[in-house]
């Protein structure tokens, strides 16, 4: 849960600034790998 406030953070700090877009992008990406992560695992666990 940490990790994806700090990536949001990240993407609003990186679009707010222009120079920093790069920053944002990598933000989005890793927000997004971060959720998927997440996901895969609890399905993992759930199985029996």
């Amino acid at each position: 849960m940490i990790l994806i406030i700090v990536w949001v953070v990240l993407s609003i700090v990186g679009f707010a600034f222009e120079g920093l877009l790069w920053l944002g992008i990598i933000g989005v990406v890793l927000t997004i790998g971060t959720l998927v992560f997440g996901i895969i695992r609890q399905r993992a666990r759930r199985r029996p």
